[in-house]
């Protein structure tokens, strides 16, 4: 029996684990974007907005609730009275296991309204890293499946001699 909790634990643990929020961060890439193209178009930030990210809604909460739930259920009566408690269990950790998966993978974000240098006005949501404030000068990369980030614009430069080739 004890090994039979054991391997529950480390079954729920593994799936939980899975329920990591997917950074929207401005300064995290994950690893399908690396290396791939993005088009870069300049513009001003107008203005700022607090907003909160909805956690993900993957299953896997649902599933891991469920099994812990149905787990702790057999644990209660005998005959057809366990199996009425394994099902309660497990409908009860599913729905629990949801709203903890949700509730553990929202964040913080915001709206950012940026003026285009093409006059165009457009708005992104994003994780809160790297800040932006209204007034900041912000690059947006935009990627081919349409989602894009706003990043502080380096500072502009004056125009420098061009490199000099070596022979």
């Amino acid at each position: 029996m004890k090994s039979f909790w054991g391997i529950t634990a480390v079954l729920l643990t593994v799936t939980v684990a899975g329920c990591a929020p997917r950074s929207m961060s401005g300064d995290v890439y994950s690893r399908e974007r690396a290396q791939r193209v993005q088009a870069v178009e300049y513009g001003e930030v107008v203005e700022v907005r607090q907003i909160l990210i909805e956690g993900t809604k993957s299953g896997v909460g649902t599933f891991a609730g469920s099994v812990l739930g149905g787990t702790l259920g057999s644990g209660i009566g005998r005959g057809p009275g366990r199996g009425i408690a394994v099902v309660g269990g497990a409908i009860a950790g599913g729905v629990a296991g949801s709203v903890v998966e949700e509730a553990s993978t929202r964040q913080p974000g915001v709206e950012v309204t940026i003026r285009m240098d093409t006059g165009r006005t457009i708005a992104l949501v994003q994780g809160i890293d790297p800040p932006v404030y209204a007034g900041d000068r912000v690059r947006v990369l935009r990627n081919p499946d349409g989602s894009a980030r706003a990043i502080p614009a380096a500072e502009e430069r004056e125009p420098e001699e061009p490199p000099q080739r070596y022979r």
